[in-house]
């Protein structure tokens, strides 16, 4: 009886769990598999973070003056392509913790999509909010308010692109769609507590320790709030006995 290799079933068994229950992880697993995740996810912001800023650098001073002469439409392009490779690779360090319960190569693409989507929905709100708001500091808040709402509404996308994965091998995953929201609902309000508080912090070290603070607080939001989402999901019961059939 032939079974598929991209069955909850073979991965845990590869995992030497002959009865793994009905969550996704295992119980046994389930703090290993929140440090993994969120540390992973840490690790793939800023070398993702690092590479993307690198390659975007390298290319635009490598351009000959000829190409110099459009220097937007360049700057879009590139930007676009280092937008990609810190996607790839913030997806990717996620699914070398995921790849023992799910396909991982899934994973990446969903999640290297999802992102790609939500950044550049929430970036395109955010630049025609600007275009509509003035200068005056009433509108300076109405346009930070605008934005923060636009920028959590577009995790969305993010949460639509992996739940198109998790429901194959999980049930009652529609909530999953909106995960990422909350993830950038928190980010949005750890930003305006940072903002609040630099004042108390001192000059000289004000921008990088804001800088700092905020990507990695970031990050770590951004592999914990989906790692506690991983760990009560429950697996697919329906597929695993089709598998089975």
């Amino acid at each position: 009886m032939e079974t598929d290799s991209n069955s909850p079933d073979r991965v845990a068994s590869a995992n030497n769990e002959p009865n793994p229950g009905k969550f996704l992880i295992p119980r046994s697993q389930r703090q290993r598999f929140f440090i993994q995740f969120t540390l992973m996810t840490l690790i793939g912001w800023v070398v993702g973070g690092v590479a993307s800023i690198a390659l975007e650098k390298i290319i635009l001073q490598s351009l000959s003056p000829s190409v110099a002469t459009q220097p937007q439409t360049w700057s879009i392009l590139v930007r676009s392509l280092s937008n990609v490779i810190f996607a790839i690779i913030f997806a990717a360090d996620q699914s070398l913790v995921l790849y023992r319960y799910l396909p991982g190569w899934q994973w990446l693409f969903a999640t290297s999509v999802g992102w790609l989507i939500a950044n550049g929905v929430s970036t395109a709100w955010i630049n025609y909010i600007s275009t509509i708001v003035l200068s005056s500091p009433e509108d300076t808040l109405i346009f930070g308010f605008l934005s923060a709402i636009a920028y959590i509404i577009s995790g969305i996308w993010l949460g639509i692109c992996q739940w198109l994965v998790l429901r194959r091998y999980t049930a009652g995953i529609w909530w999953w769609n909106f995960l990422p929201s909350i993830s950038f609902l928190l980010i949005t309000i750890l930003v305006w507590l940072l903002f609040l508080i630099q004042n108390l912090i001192p000059e000289t070290y004000r921008t990088p320790i804001l800088y700092w603070t905020g990507q990695g607080l970031t990050a770590v939001i951004l592999g914990a709030i989906p790692a506690i989402g991983l760990c009560t999901l429950k697996r697919n019961v329906n597929r695993k006995t089709e598998v089975s059939a």
